[in-house]
């Protein structure tokens, strides 16, 4: 000790020990405490595996960094037994991460707390520049606008994109929807329009659709499950993403579930990619409506034009009807091949597939059941997504994954 550091008393020095002991349990325990798994201290501890004095001054110091609130009078839910514990909640008031989603219709920006709370968000625009810079620019803007005025601590940002995004370099290599050229070094532009715009923390970018599974495996109807698929429609074609032992599978390269081109049609609509009768033109929102006999209109997006036809439409609209039966035995035999070959353990669906199946469930499941083998010993769950803006709360993730890893180090840096 030198002489200008004063002496601890014997609680402080206890106290420092057992945050020493625990520091290797801060980002496991912020996890926890962010994907909802750890509600009060007392599952905090038995989750983490220590004491009850090393799991509080875990807490403790989570909620000094200001991303954790520690209820400080102990409460039992009505009718428990046992020691009342302490309840665990991310801070409301804490940092959040800039999120950011471009598709075929447009973009939208949002700031996204801990535990998938959305704090802000900003409509964007409703068209796509061809210049990728020019319309990351302008979505960051968005965002840092949101941070002024907020106030808020940005501990880093996400990008989510309609296209598959090869790793290390972070390339967009088939923008099929937008008209970005192929290979298009997305996250390094995101990059340096967060830095333009003074944003502080690092940066990412992903497809889409692996970030919507990825914030319903911790936020939605995905949590809990060990091998998650995950099928949606984007405002343009389909996507699939799947997530196993908490995360993403994204192949050697990224390029990994890539569903959108299973053939579901052979004598079908010809596709971008080359193929015809894929998924990603079997069973998208202008398909849905080319079934419908109807044509898209450009006041609204084709996605919001589709699920607002079924919602309104079925089964009373014969033509709905119809076209809801088509799309889900094409879903449906998509999502068969698949269970055949990854064997989840639950299947989620999003965008305009989660309103197919909202409107005929028990369909899907038997048309799945009918044509997978694995679905007829058993069934595979299938369900809805729950997560309205799972894609932006899937880029946030990416953001908040350095801190989940270390929080004091990924903190001290932004």
């Amino acid at each position: 000790m030198t002489g200008k550091e004063a002496p601890r008393t014997a609680g402080e020095a206890n106290t420092r020990t057992r945050l020493d002991r625990g520091r290797g349990a801060l980002g496991p325990a912020l996890e926890l405490v962010h994907t909802g798994r750890a509600p009060t201290r007392a599952v905090l501890t038995a989750e983490l595996g220590v004491t009850r004095a090393t799991a509080g001054a875990v807490a403790a110091e989570l909620e000094a960094l200001g991303l954790i609130r520690v209820d400080a009078h102990p409460g039992a839910a009505a009718g428990a037994q046992g020691r009342p514990s302490h309840r665990l909640e991310v801070a409301e008031d804490g940092p959040v991460a800039l999120a950011a989603q471009v598709h075929a219709d447009g973009f939208r920006a949002a700031l996204v707390g801990l535990g998938g709370r959305i704090v802000a968000t900003a409509p964007g625009c409703e068209t796509v520049d061809a210049d990728p810079a020019k319309v990351l620019g302008s979505v960051v803007e968005e965002g840092a606008r949101l941070l002024r005025e907020t106030g808020r601590r940005c501990v880093g940002a996400g990008l989510a994109v309609p296209s598959a995004v090869a790793e290390p370099e972070g390339l967009a290599l088939n923008p099929l929807h937008l008209a970005w050229p192929a290979g298009a070094p997305v996250r390094e532009i995101f990059a340096e329009q967060v830095r333009a715009a003074g944003i502080t923390g690092p940066a990412f970018a992903a497809n889409d659709i692996n970030l919507a599974a990825l914030a319903e495996h911790r936020h939605g109807a995905g949590r809990g499950s060990r091998d998650l698929l995950c099928v949606a429609t984007g405002h343009r074609g389909v996507g699939g993403a799947l997530v196993l032992d908490g995360r993403l599978h994204t192949g050697s390269s990224g390029l990994a579930l890539e569903v959108g081109h299973l053939t579901v049609n052979p004598e079908g609509r010809p596709c971008h990619c080359g193929s015809r009768g894929c998924l990603d033109v079997e069973a998208d929102p202008l398909a849905f409506l080319t079934a419908a006999g109807r044509d898209a209109g450009p006041e609204v997006s084709q996605l919001q034009q589709a699920n607002d036809l079924i919602r309104d439409g079925f089964p009373a609209d014969p033509a709905v009807r119809v076209a809801v039966e088509v799309l889900i035995d094409r879903l449906g035999l998509g999502l068969a091949g698949l269970v055949n070959i990854l064997n989840p353990d639950r299947i989620i669906l999003g965008g305009l597939h989660r309103t197919l199946f909202d409107a005929d469930p028990e369909r899907l499941r038997a048309v799945v059941a009918d044509r997978s083998l694995w679905g007829r010993s058993g069934g595979v769950p299938i369900l809805a997504c729950t997560l309205d803006h799972n894609s932006l709360v899937g880029a946030a993730e990416l953001a908040w994954q350095p801190v989940l890893d270390d929080p004091p180090a990924a903190l001290a840096e932004v």
